[in-house]
């Protein structure tokens, strides 16, 4: 592999000043002369010199007439001069920025390939930044500062002892959702699109990926796989990203097929049943119920029964609960006809309490391999 080249950066800056002292010495000339050649002060002119005053484009055209350096030439200084000032201010305020790393996963997003390494802590603190898309750590607590305001669930113990981590998580969703072309927004194409949806609990999942955001980004809502981070305890997240753009953003956590459709379902719900400036944070399931987890609020209720009924029609699963009959050709049969894999169906019964977690029913839960952690 090739060594990463490194551009040179300057630690110091040379006023274009230098360049004109040296020309005017050159021609024979000084600094008064300029200054009566050009019609400009002369406190102007020692100013340029010693860097304290900008050569604009009106003066670079003059000292190309007097001088016969092309202005382009002076501007080219100036403007060099000036951005190698900023960056020696840069550096100085970076310095003062570095315990920031400590408040992010930087060494999980390196690994992860989000960031590049680099060679010191100022050049890290750089290219996190960038990764964010600020310029500054205050920017930076501004802008997560406004996103953690509008997280519906802000007392969860997720949000606040990951917050770093969760951040940097719910970063790269964006960055891949602006590469997804998208719809405006359409609540009816999204419902249906939904109902398309249950069918795809049968497929491969690398298979089901794809189609969810193809079709689902034509509703207006791009539905994201991103691998979460270590120690991350959220595992889902719906958010919008505009008033015309939603995104479902969960990790490849899931192993069994009832999680993960129940999460997309859940989220689903959010978009469809509630306001569009809550950002809503889905905690990884500390228990077995991932069917349908307890509800932290209203909200979290509402999305909840969205799913249920959704993924099994209340009707048909009233029936199937009278019936009694729950083994495993009967479920196949059942889940066969309302469209959906059985695995869901199994997980919805022990949830409910009419079938108990540890049943020779359970191989009846395909679990996923994700191709992006295929070996």
């Amino acid at each position: 592999m090739a060594a990463e080249v490194q551009a040179f950066v300057a630690d110091f800056a040379i006023p274009p000043g230098e360049t004109l002292e040296e020309t005017l010495e050159s021609l024979g000339l000084s600094q008064s002369d300029l200054a009566e050649r050009t019609g400009r002060p002369k406190k102007t002119i020692n100013e340029i010199v010693r860097g304290k005053a900008a050569i604009t484009a009106e003066t670079a055209l003059q000292f190309e007439r007097v001088l016969g350096v092309p202005a382009d030439f002076w501007l080219s200084l100036e403007a060099k001069y000036r951005v190698n000032l900023a960056r020696l201010e840069e550096t100085h305020r970076l310095d003062q920025q570095l315990q920031w790393l400590d408040e992010i996963p930087i060494q999980a997003l390196i690994r992860a390939g989000w960031v590049q390494a680099k060679s010191t802590a100022r050049e890290q603190l750089s290219a996190a930044l960038s990764f964010f898309g600020v310029a500054s750590v205050q920017s930076w607590r501004n802008i997560w500062g406004d996103v953690e305001n509008a997280v519906a669930f802000r007392h969860s113990p997720s949000w606040a002892s990951d917050f770093g981590t969760v951040v940097a998580w719910l970063r790269r969703g964006e960055l891949e959702a602006r590469s997804v072309e998208c719809n405006a927004f359409d609540a009816g194409a999204f419902r249906e699109t939904l109902k398309v949806a249950r069918s795809w609990t049968r497929d491969d999942p690398n298979e089901f990926r794809a189609k969810l955001l193809r079709e689902c980004s034509k509703a207006g809502v791009v539905v994201l796989f991103v691998p979460e981070l270590p120690a991350m305890r959220v595992c889902g997240v719906t958010r919008w990203l505009g008033p015309e753009k939603a995104l479902i953003q969960v990790t490849l956590r899931y192993r069994t097929e009832d999680h993960l459709w129940f999460t997309l379902f859940h989220e689903a719900g959010h978009i469809l049943l509630h306001q569009k400036r809550a950002v809503f944070v889905e905690e990884a399931a500390q228990t077995r119920n991932a069917i349908s987890p307890s509800a932290r609020s209203v909200e979290e209720e509402q999305a909840n029964k969205f799913a249920r009924d959704l993924l099994i029609p209340p009707n048909a699963y009233s029936e199937l609960v009278r019936s009694r009959d729950f083994s495993q050709a009967n479920l196949t049969r059942f889940a066969t006809g309302i469209g959906i894999t059985p695995g869901i169906v199994v997980a919805r019964l022990q949830h409910d309490g009419i079938l108990v977690w540890q049943t020779s029913l359970n191989r009846l839960k395909r679990r996923y391999r994700w191709a992006a952690q295929q070996k």
